[in-house]
C-alpha cells in the first residue's frame, strides 16, 4: 500500500480557529519570571519588565490567544495581590509548583500589557477553588467596566483609565484535580453559580469557559453538558502526550528509546478518539454545536531535567515534540465543528515550550517552529482530504505512517502540511490535487527534520534543528510526489 492523498481543493470542511493554535502561561518554574518576566531593572533587554526577544519571538508566530495564571496556580491566585504598587504587593507560595515565592510582581496590568504587546486575546482562568464569587464578579469588574465603580475606580488609581477588551474567562481549572477534587455535580452547580457573576459591561462580551474533562472522563462532560450547558460557551478538555506513567516515570524527554517513540506517537495520536467521544456527548445537549471545545492543555509531559527543580517542569524539547505538536494539529484541524481553541502547555520554559531561557539567552525549541510553519492555517478554510497511508509498525504494533492536513487561505492559496511518524524510513507521497481552478504555476516547501530521534536545540547550539527547503517535490500536472526524510515535519504551499 503506497502513501496517496486527494486534496479536493474545491470541498470545504469548514475554518481552522486560528485559536486553535493559542499558547498557556503559568505561574510555573521559569515560564512568567525570567520567561516573559526580568522586571524594569534588569540588563535583559526589555520592555517596562517584560522581555523583547521572546515578544518578537512569539509575535513572528502570530499567536491568537494566551492563558493565564494558571492552571493549578489559578485555583490558588487571588488577583488583589497582584495589583498596585509592586513594592507592597503581597508574598505568597506557591504550593503547587515547587514551593518557591511567589512576590505577585506580574499581575492583572503586567499580563494585559503583555497581551497588548503581543497583539493577542488574554484568556483569564478565575479561582474557583479557594476564591468566592465577590473575588471573580470584582475581577471582571476591575478589568472591563467603564464607568464608576469601587473596582474601575481603584483600576484608574493604578493607572489604567481605560478598561480592557476581554473576551475569554474560565471558571475554575480542573475542578477534579488541584481545583478542589469536586465531583462533576459539585462542580456543575458551582459553574451555573460563579458565571451568573461573570458579567458582560458595555460592549464587552465574555466568552465563558467551564472547566472540563480529564481525558477520558467522559461522565465529567456528561454531567457538565447537562446541568449548565445554556450556561456556558466552551467547555475544556485537558490531555497531555506521556509516553511513560504518570505517577511512577513519564520517560526522559532527550533519547527515546524505539519503543518510546512508538508509544509517544501512538498516544498523541489518540487524542482524536477522547475529541470524538467527548465530541458526541456534546452533541446531545448542542447539537448546533454553539459549545466550543477548549483544549486549554495539551501537549507531551516528560520526566524533568536532571537537576532541575522536579516543580518546575523544565523539559528539553526534541524532534518527537515536533511530531507531536503537527499530530495534534491535523487532529484539531479535523475537529473544526467543534474544537474552538486549544493552548499548548507552555510557552516558556515549562512542558512542551516554544522557548527556552538562560539569563540573556534564548532559543527557540523544535515544537517553535512547527508553530511558525503551520501559522498559514490560522483562519483558513480546510480542504477535503481522502488518505492512504501506509503502516508504521513496531513489535506486533500499527499506526499509519503519515498525517495530513490542508487549507486554502483568503486569497486562495494552498497549504499542505504533513507528518511522517516514521522514526526510521522515509515516507513517498503522492498528492493529487483536484478541483483547481488554474494550473499549478509554483510549489514551494520547508521541512523540519533530523537524523537523531533525539535532535534539539541547546544555548550552545540553538540552530541544530530548524526548518529548511524541501527540495523533493515533484510536479506533474494537477500531481506532487514528495519524499519526506524519516521524523520529520513539513509545509507545501501551492501558488
Amino acid at each position: 500500500m503506497a502513501n496517496k492523498v486527494v486534496v479536493n481543493t474545491d470541498i470545504e470542511k469548514g475554518t481552522i480557529n486560528k485559536n486553535i493554535y493559542g499558547h498557556f502561561a503559568e505561574h510555573l518554574g521559569r515560564c512568567i519570571y525570567e520567561g516573559f518576566w526580568v522586571g524594569e531593572d534588569s540588563p535583559i533587554p526589555n520592555t517596562n519588565g517584560i522581555r523583547n526577544d521572546v515578544v518578537a519571538a512569539l509575535k513572528n508566530i502570530k499567536i491568537p490567544v494566551l492563558r493565564w495564571p494558571g492552571g493549578c496556580f489559578a485555583d490558588e491566585y487571588h488577583w488583589k495581590d497582584g495589583i498596585g504598587p509592586r513594592e507592597s504587593r503581597k508574598r505568597m507560595v506557591n504550593t503547587h509548583w515547587g514551593g518557591v515565592v511567589e512576590n505577585n510582581h506580574f499581575g492583572t496590568h503586567e499580563f494585559m500589557m503583555l497581551c497588548d504587546m503581543l497583539e493577542t486575546e488574554p484568556y483569564i482562568c478565575g479561582n474557583v477553588g479557594s476564591g468566592t464569587v465577590q473575588e471573580m464578579s470584582e475581577w471582571v469588574e476591575y478589568m472591563t467596566f467603564d464607568g464608576e465603580s469601587p473596582m474601575a475606580d481603584w483600576r484608574k488609581e493604578n493607572g489604567r483609565e481605560k478598561p480592557w477588551a476581554l473576551k475569554y474567562f474560565g471558571v475554575g481549572n480542573e475542578n477534579w484535580g488541584c481545583g478542589g477534587n469536586m465531583r462533576p455535580e459539585y462542580y456543575a452547580d458551582l459553574y451555573r453559580r460563579y458565571q451568573t457573576y461573570v458579567r458582560n459591561y458595555g460592549d464587552n462580551k465574555i466568552y465563558k469557559i467551564a472547566g472540563g474533562a480529564n481525558v477520558d472522563d467522559y461522565r465529567w462532560t456528561e454531567v457538565l453538558m447537562r446541568e449548565a450547558h445554556w450556561l456556558m460557551d466552551g467547555l475544556s478538555l485537558h490531555y497531555y502526550t506521556i509516553p511513560g506513567d504518570f505517577w511512577k516515570g513519564k520517560g526522559a524527554a532527550l533519547d527515546p528509546t524505539e519503543q518510546e517513540w512508538f508509544i509517544t506517537m501512538k498516544k498523541a495520536l489518540h487524542i482524536d478518539e477522547l475529541i470524538t467521544k467527548h465530541a458526541t456527548i456534546m452533541d446531545k445537549y448542542d447539537p448546533e454545536k454553539r459549545i466550543g471545545m477548549i483544549i486549554d492543555e495539551w501537549g507531551t509531559w516528560f520526566d524533568v531535567e536532571p537537576g532541575t527543580n522536579p516543580g518546575f517542569l523544565y523539559q528539553q524539547n526534541t524532534i518527537r515534540d515536533a511530531l507531536v505538536a503537527g499530530v495534534h494539529f491535523h487532529i484539531f484541524h479535523d475537529h473544526n465543528d467543534r474544537v474552538q481553541m486549544a493552548n499548548i502547555a507552555q510557552t516558556v520554559n515549562v512542558l512542551q515550550a516554544m522557548i527556552l531561557t538562560e539569563g540573556e539567552k534564548m532559543i527557540l525549541t523544535p515544537t517553535y517552529h512547527v508553530f511558525e510553519m503551520f501559522k498559514v492555517h490560522q483562519d483558513a478554510t480546510k480542504l477535503d482530504l481522502n488518505i492512504t497511508s501506509e503502516t508504521y509498525e513496531l513489535n506486533g504494533e500499527q499506526l499509519p505512517e503519515i498525517s495530513v492536513s490542508a487549507s486554502k487561505d483568503k486569497e486562495g492559496k494552498v497549504n499542505i502540511s504533513l507528518c511522517n511518524l516514521n522514526h526510521k524510513e522515509e515516507s513517498n507521497i503522492t498528492l493529487e490535487l483536484r478541483g483547481l481552478k488554474e494550473t499549478i504555476q509554483h510549489v514551494s516547501g520547508r521541512v523540519l527534520t533530523a537524523s537523531e530521534r533525539n535532535a534539539h536545540n541547546t544555548f550552545d547550539n540553538p540552530e541544530n534543528v530548524k526548518p529548511t527547503t524541501l527540495d523533493t517535490i515533484e510536479v506533474e500536472g494537477e500531481q506532487l510526489t514528495v519524499t519526506l526524510p524519516p521524523t520529520s515535519v513539513a509545509i507545501i504551499s501551492l501558488g
